[in-house]
């Protein structure tokens, strides 16, 4: 599994403000709704109802926010930069500064393969410290979505 079949270039923002977990969560609860012409206070409600189970910081100063959401038919995937870190309640205590949104249609299960996926990526020092100083969401997403290569075909996007 790639990244790359879920998360489009168009979903890094960079350097977004936000004061606090509630302040951010709204935030990409309005970044997804734009997106996907759903409901912002429907997206903000599945999120904090999963946060409010536990929090979805994973440590090293990443986050990924999780939620079924009504009336989504696919996977959706946004990543953000945050400008300053801010408290999260992470499992290390440490403050987040890279946040993944994932949003799943409901019933499904296979949104763990996907949360899995963005654990891999990130949990490489190299990786989080190139995401943190990239320039652009470009040069994100050529860390995060890397190309494969296939000895017999040449280069697969």
């Amino acid at each position: 599994m790639n990244l790359r079949d879920y998360l489009p270039l168009e979903n890094i923002v960079l350097d977004v403000s936000a004061p606090s977990k509630t302040v951010l969560l709204k935030k990409l609860s309005a970044l997804a709704a734009e997106r996907l012409l759903l409901g912002e206070a429907e997206i903000t409600r599945v999120l904090t109802n999963r946060e409010n189970l536990g929090s979805t910081g994973i440590g090293a100063g990443v986050a990924v926010p999780h939620a079924s959401v009504k009336g989504l038919d696919r996977h959706f995937c946004l990543f953000v930069r945050l400008a300053k870190p801010i408290d999260f309640e992470a499992v290390d205590e440490q403050p987040v500064d890279l946040v993944f949104l994932l949003l799943n249609p409901e019933n499904r299960a296979d949104h763990l393969n996907i949360l899995s996926c963005i654990a891999r990526r990130v949990r490489e020092e190299l990786t989080a410290a190139t995401i943190r100083s990239a320039a652009s969401p470009q040069d994100i997403y050529a860390q995060l979505c890397p190309q494969i290569r296939d000895e017999n075909e040449g280069l697969k996007i």
